[in-house]
């Protein structure tokens, strides 16, 4: 018949061994979120956690003194306890030690009777005054991770009521030393290849051999029966650190995730009008997280335009994307090249909004989603626009050909200006004959018949004392060759000797006074 106060120490151990096993199991968030707000097993829900397996290594200490105050009968009932809430995918190896280790089951923790199984490979009772080699446990549970397909989680628990005790021949004779300094090592590389955590609970004030999992497993959790009564805050939160530790794993790829708007039309838009339609597209890049876009303002800016048709408010599933149909407003404008045209720019995207989610306030601080808060934009939007007028073009070269002509004509004024008056020539050493030519148009070629010769005769105006006047260019030649050809300028009223011939220039004008 057990005492009071074994019924007494009984129930604390099962209080303890209750808190371990909310730290390994499923458990609610710490804090219900307000509003609509989903619960972390909500989310959890939508992860699709179950669906992600982990490894468990259970340690139970099988020592003698395990049966004292009821202890070991606690453990088998909070086992049943812990592996009615695990999930059928989930992976539980349970060793019991004393002396050495003993692997008891190894296999799928769910199941219809998976439980009843698995608790009945524990003895009915501890092993009556055998040792306790934590050190040997510890190396079986390390063993038993470096499977090569071990899962993406991992915990072991270690649940004893001693310290570090172990019979001779022991791989671990002591509570230091290179065999503690391997095993961590070896623990080390397992942990880069899964995310590996350690619970210990130490079931009496002497049971320092928990600690000694700290050594081996990093991180390590240790509850103590006498801070139980504090921990009751840190408790809650533990109680769902394996499924956070998984939901943090398929979430990490999320991290820094956002929104992305892009145009999704095909050809230009054509702004001629000033007026065009086409479609926006909203993406979530995120995987697994539900994003929302709230207070939603679009427009093209270089050159700007205003875009109406999408939502103030846009939720968007996991990796899913939206399209609207949208009315852009605006004109390409005109550049410094007015002729009627076809010009092309690309419009930059903008997006005012913030984008967040739900599941940012649950999660934190545990794990952070750090979620852009502007919406990213895509590649620019090109617009096409008739420009210009259609008069340009045939003014510009109307007037283009009438300065031509004007130019034509002002030089032709001055470089070929209408001959009038006379040219007489006569040699200028000696002889009385002569040659007199009337002056006409605007160039002439003469050949004297009494002098000979070949003569080129142009005008050209210039200013001079008493005004304007058309000054003669005349070219000649005795023999009529190249060789021989000489010019000379010739003013009004003067004279000029070319080749030995003497020219002199008699202007007139016409009685109506035209040049």
């Amino acid at each position: 018949m057990p005492t009071a106060r074994a019924r007494s120490l009984a129930r604390s151990w099962a209080v303890v061994l209750v808190a371990a096993v909310l730290v390994l199991l499923p458990a609610t968030a710490t804090a219900a979120p307000s509003g609509d707000s989903p619960t972390r097993a909500q989310i959890y829900d939508s992860l699709g956690l179950g669906d992600l397996p982990a490894d468990y290594v259970i340690l139970v200490d099988t020592s003698g003194s395990m049966a004292k105050d009821g202890r070991y009968d606690t453990v088998r009932s909070t086992l049943r306890t812990f592996l009615d809430h695990v999930s059928r995918k989930d992976r539980v190896a349970l060793f019991t030690f004393d002396a050495h280790p003993q692997l008891r089951y190894e296999g799928p923790a769910g199941g219809s009777g998976t439980t009843d199984r698995i608790l009945a490979q524990l003895p009915a009772a501890p092993t009556p005054g055998a040792e306790t080699d934590i050190g040997a446990a510890l190396d079986a549970a390390v063993t038993e991770l470096e499977r090569a397909d071990v899962s993406s989680i991992s915990s072991v628990v270690l649940v004893t009521d001693g310290e570090h005790n172990p019979p001779a021949g022991s791989s671990y004779p002591s509570a230091k030393g290179a065999p503690w300094t391997a095993l961590h090592k070896r623990a080390e590389a397992v942990a880069r290849h899964t995310d590996l955590a350690g619970y210990a609970l130490p079931l009496g004030s002497q049971a320092s051999g928990a600690d000694l999992m700290r050594s081996v497993v990093t991180p390590t959790t240790v509850l103590r029966p006498t801070s139980i009564d504090d921990l009751s805050t840190y408790l809650q939160r533990a109680g769902d650190r394996t499924r956070l530790r998984k939901a943090a794993r398929l979430l990490n790829p999320d991290v820094g995730k956002g929104v992305v708007l892009s145009w999704s039309g095909s050809g230009p838009l054509a702004m001629t009008d000033g007026v065009a339609r086409t479609t926006l597209t909203l993406t979530s890049r995120s995987r697994h997280v539900p994003l929302v876009v709230t207070g939603l303002h679009v427009s093209l800016t270089g050159p700007d335009a205003t875009v109406t048709g999408v939502p103030d408010r846009v939720e968007l599933a996991p990796g899913t994307s939206r399209t609207f149909r949208v009315t852009v407003r605006g004109h390409v404008g005109a550049d410094p090249l007015p002729v009627r045209r076809t010009r092309h720019v690309d419009a930059r995207l903008r997006a005012d909004g913030k984008v967040g989610t739900d599941w940012a306030a649950v999660l934190r601080p545990d794990i952070d989603l750090r979620v852009p808060a502007r919406v990213a934009t895509g590649a620019p939007v090109p617009m096409a626009a008739t420009v210009g007028s259609p008069l340009t073009l045939p003014l510009t070269i109307a007037l283009l050909v009438a300065l031509s002509l004007l130019g034509w004509l002002l030089w032709r004024r001055t470089h070929r200006p209408q001959l009038r008056g006379e040219l007489v020539l006569w040699p200028t050493f000696g002889g009385l004959t002569s040659d007199r030519i009337a002056l006409r148009g605007r160039r002439m070629t003469v050949r004297p018949r009494t002098i000979g010769g070949t003569g080129r005769i142009r005008g050209r105006r210039s200013a001079g004392p008493g005004g304007p006047r058309v000054d003669l260019f005349i070219r000649y030649t005795p023999d009529g060759t190249h060789a021989r050809e000489s010019n000379a300028l010739c003013p009004p009223g003067e004279q000029v000797v070319i080749n030995g011939i003497s020219f002199a220039y008699t202007p007139g004008f016409p009685a109506n006074g035209s040049r």
